[in-house]
C-alpha cells in the first residue's frame, strides 16, 4: 500500500498526530502537501522533513517569511483560500486530510472532491454547516469519505458492510468533559486553564472548551446526521467517562454494536489513512480484566446547554446549524481572551439563535454571509453586556 496525502491543519493537534502515522510507516505514506494557519516555523520544520510538493501558510505575512526560509527547497510556498484549494487538488495526491478548525475548511474539502480525491474528515463545521452539499457532491463525484473523529471512525466501523435500513439509533459517546459532574452554580467563573484540563483526550485548545461545553458533542451530533444519514432523534448522546467506548450502532434487532479502545487520536487518523486494511499501532491494547467496568450517563443538558442548542439547531435546519457553529465559534474566541464567563458561551450561541431568520439550504455565499452575520451579532451582544 503507498498513499500520497495532503493535510491541512498539519500544525495543529490532529496534523502532527497524522504526521505521527506517517513517520512510522514511509514505505507507505508519503506527504505531497502541507497547509497551516501561520506558524512559519513549525511548517518549515515539517516541509524539511517531509519535503511536499506545496506548502501553504494561510497568512501571507508568515507565506513570505516561509519562501525565505526554505528557499534551498524545491517546496512551491501558496498562501490563502487559493493556497489551501490549489493543495486540495494537488494531481498526485490520493488522501486529502481536512484538519483544520472551523469553517474555512469547507472549500477545500469541496475542491478536493471534485479532484476525486480519498476525503479523511478531521473538520466538523464542514458537514455541520455545509453538509447539504457535501455529501450530494461525495456521491456526484463517487468519492470516499472517511470519518476522522474517534466518535465517527467508530461509528463507522460498526456500520461496515451493514445497510442502514437496519439502524435503530446512533450511541455517540463523550467523555462529559472537563467540568462533567459540575452543575452551573460550580461553573461560574471558570477560567480557560480549567477548561482546557480535559481528563483523557489531547485535543486543541478550541475543540477541549467546546468539549467542555458540551457544544462539541452538538457538533458531532450534527455531522453524524449527514455522515450516516441518520436523523438527529435516532442519535443519543452517551456520557462515558473513561473513553474507552468510543460509540455503538443499536439495530432494528435490539443488538449493540460497539467499539472499544484506548482515547489515542492515532487509532482513527491511522485506521482512514489504510482503510480497509489496518496496521499495528505503538499504543497499549485494551486490557478488559485491568478495565473492570465501564460507566455510562445520561448528559447533564440543564447544565451543559451547548448539547440541547445543538438539536435545536439540527431541527431548525438551513442555515441555523452556521449559526449554531459561527456564535461558538466567536464566543470561544472571546473567552479565551478572558473578555467573557464560561457560561456566556451558552446565552451568546442562543442570542444569535433567536436573531436569526433561517435560509433553507443556503448556497456557500449565503452559509459565509450567515457565518459572519452570526460572529457580528454576538460581538454585538458582548458590547452591550
Amino acid at each position: 500500500m503507498e498513499k500520497n496525502i495532503a493535510i491541512i491543519g498539519s500544525t495543529g493537534s490532529i496534523g502532527t498526530q497524522a504526521l505521527d502515522i506517517v513517520r512510522t510507516y514511509p514505505e507507505n505514506f508519503h506527504i505531497t502537501a502541507l497547509a497551516a494557519g501561520g506558524n512559519v516555523v513549525k511548517m518549515e520544520e515539517q516541509i524539511r522533513e517531509f519535503r511536499p510538493e506545496i506548502a501553504c501558510l494561510y497568512d501571507e505575512a508568515a507565506a513570505k517569511d516561509l519562501r525565505e526560509r526554505v528557499r534551498d527547497l524545491s517546496v512551491r510556498i501558496v498562501s490563502g483560500m487559493d493556497g489551501l484549494i490549489e493543495e486540495a487538488e494537488c494531481e498526485k495526491t490520493d488522501l486529502f486530510l481536512n484538519a483544520v478548525v472551523g469553517m474555512i475548511g469547507i472549500r477545500p474539502t469541496l475542491a478536493a472532491i471534485r479532484a476525486h480525491k480519498t476525503i479523511c474528515l478531521a473538520n466538523k463545521e464542514t458537514l455541520v454547516t455545509a453538509g447539504h452539499l457535501i455529501m450530494p457532491a461525495v456521491a456526484k463525484e463517487g468519492v470516499a469519505l472517511l470519518p476522522v473523529d474517534s466518535e465517527h471512525s467508530a461509528i463507522f466501523q460498526c456500520l461496515h458492510s451493514e445497510p442502514r435500513g437496519r439502524i435503530d439509533k446512533i450511541l455517540l459517546t463523550c467523555s462529559g468533559g472537563t467540568f462533567r459532574g459540575k452543575k452551573r452554580e460550580d461553573l461560574l467563573h471558570k477560567n480557560v486553564a480549567e477548561a482546557l484540563n480535559n481528563p483523557n483526550w489531547d485535543m486543541g485548545a478550541k475543540v477541549t472548551i467546546d468539549s467542555a461545553s458540551l457544544v462539541n458533542k452538538g457538533l458531532e451530533v450534527m455531522e453524524a446526521r449527514w455522515l450516516f444519514d441518520v436523523d438527529v432523534d435516532h442519535i443519543t448522546v452517551v456520557v462515558q467517562p473513561q473513553s474507552i467506548l468510543h460509540s455503538a450502532v443499536q439495530y432494528v434487532d435490539g443488538s449493540i454494536m460497539a467499539h472499544l479502545a484506548s482515547p489515542d487520536m492515532r487509532l482513527p487518523i491511522q485506521y482512514a489513512f489504510t482503510f480497509p486494511d489496518r496496521f499495528p499501532l505503538d499504543i497499549k491494547p485494551l486490557d478488559l480484566f485491568e478495565l473492570g467496568s465501564l460507566v455510562f450517563e445520561k448528559p447533564d443538558t440543564e447544565t451543559f446547554r451547548g448539547l440541547p442548542l445543538a438539536y435545536r439547531a439540527a431541527h431548525a435546519g438551513g442555515s441555523m446549524p452556521t449559526v449554531f457553529n459561527a456564535a461558538n465559534e466567536e464566543a470561544v474566541k472571546h473567552f479565551m481572551r478572558n473578555e467573557i464567563e464560561f457560561l456566556d458561551i451558552y446565552d451568546l450561541i442562543e442570542g444569535a439563535m433567536d436573531a436569526h431568520t433561517v435560509i433553507e439550504n443556503p448556497t456557500l455565499p449565503e452559509i459565509l454571509d450567515t457565518e459572519e452575520e452570526a460572529r457580528e451579532c454576538v460581538r454585538s451582544l458582548i458590547s452591550k453586556e
